[in-house]
């Protein structure tokens, strides 16, 4: 056997044992995508946002399952196999680069979805139903208060029906004797929601979009081997080989 079909093979083994790790690391990744939307729900109007996290998940799967066929097809030297596990890789090699261009589309989308969304959200707070605890949760997690800073609450209904104070949740420590009266600004978080957020969703698709195109560039040479192999192979004579024989 040539070196070029024993570093064909050892690339693709590799590339099966890779699979099954990123199978797992996507799943992880869209799970987290997932959770932030989904803890943020109240603030996104854009459901479509969705769809990178959804695509990832799905890919994630099928690479458990193609990991094995490609360790079988390479080891086997298999035409059918080898063919087959090329049409995947090539599949999901467009899938990731779609996922990629739809991430890039949506990332310079967030900011004008956010301010209004998150606008209309605080706006209805009344410190008892569900965005309102959404509200608090936010506000609490992320150490800030209103959506550019504290003084977007000065126009809500909570603000004028509670003695011109904001939530206790926009206390710096809610354990404190802070009951969100301006007058403690220094036990307030003074930074506004919207930016912060921002920045979180933004480092969440960015480190998304690191792992896949970290991925589509291992398929591509998957891809490169797996014809490198069905080359070699069809100058050879037909039946099969064993790996390093």
């Amino acid at each position: 056997m040539d070196c070029g079909i024993i570093t064909s093979k050892t690339v693709l083994l590799f590339l099966s044992l890779v699979f099954w790790a990123a199978g797992a690391g996507l799943a992880y990744v869209g799970s987290q995508v997932l959770s932030s939307y989904d803890t943020f729900e109240n603030f996104i109007q854009n459901k479509y946002a969705l769809i990178p996290a959804v695509v990832i998940i799905g890919i994630s799967v099928v690479m458990f399952i193609v990991g094995l066929l490609g360790c079988c097809a390479t080891m086997r030297e298999s035409k059918v196999g080898l063919s087959f596990f090329f049409l995947i890789i090539m599949v999901m090699f467009a899938a990731e680069v779609a996922v990629l261009v739809l991430s890039f589309v949506y990332q310079g989308k967030i900011n004008g979805n956010l301010e209004q969304s998150m606008s209309d959200v605080f706006a209805k707070y009344d410190g008892e139903d569900p965005e309102t605890k959404t509200v608090d949760y936010l506000q609490t997690q992320l150490q800030c208060c209103g959506v550019r800073n504290y003084t977007s609450w000065f126009n809500t209904t909570w603000y004028q029906s509670h003695d011109s104070t904001v939530p206790v949740s926009c206390c710096k420590n809610i354990s404190t004797q802070c009951t969100g009266r301006l007058d403690q600004l220094d036990l307030l978080n003074l930074e506004g929601c919207e930016a912060k957020l921002e920045h979180l969703l933004q480092d969440v698709l960015k480190y998304a979009m690191l792992v896949i195109l970290g991925f589509a560039v291992i398929k591509f040479f998957g891809m490169l081997s797996v014809c490198v192999i069905a080359c070699k192979s069809s100058r050879r004579r037909s039946g099969y080989q064993p790996l390093y024989a």
